[in-house]
């Protein structure tokens, strides 16, 4: 469900992305828009003239794009730690449940045994030498 959104997002947010860029270039520059505030033009900022049909789509493209984006942020979120540790204690629980193991053939199986059986030989000799050493 959450990749279906996010593609969803994403494919929304690429096209406000493209209109936005065109709607921007296909602007006046001397006209009564956006950059008029920033001395782009002759009027005041919130002056007498009311925007023209660009400059509000414009707005509506951009309050889009930064929802859009606070969406996608948001659906990208990272998994907090606790909500890995309980899916590795479940994973365990099932494991143990099913009867398996780290080690899915049985030759895998007869190595690790051989492992350690080895590795308690050498705990047991360590042992018996510090028991002799004293």
């Amino acid at each position: 469900m959450v990749s279906v959104v996010g593609t969803i997002l994403l494919v929304a947010f690429v096209i406000v992305c493209i209109l936005l860029v065109l709607l921007v270039l296909a602007q006046n520059e001397d006209s009564n828009g956006m950059g008029s505030s920033f001395g782009g033009g002759q009027s005041a900022a919130f002056g007498a003239h009311s925007a023209s049909v660009l400059t509000k789509t414009t707005g509506v493209l951009v309050a889009l794009f930064f929802i859009i984006a606070f969406g996608i942020g948001l659906l990208n979120k990272p998994v907090k730690k606790a909500a890995l540790n309980s899916v590795s204690a479940e994973t365990a629980v099932t494991e143990e449940a099913a009867g398996t193991s780290w080690y899915s053939s049985e030759e895998a199986a007869a190595e690790g045994e051989a492992v350690e059986a080895e590795a308690a030989e050498t705990v047991e000799s360590e042992v018996a030498e510090e028991a002799a050493a004293e």
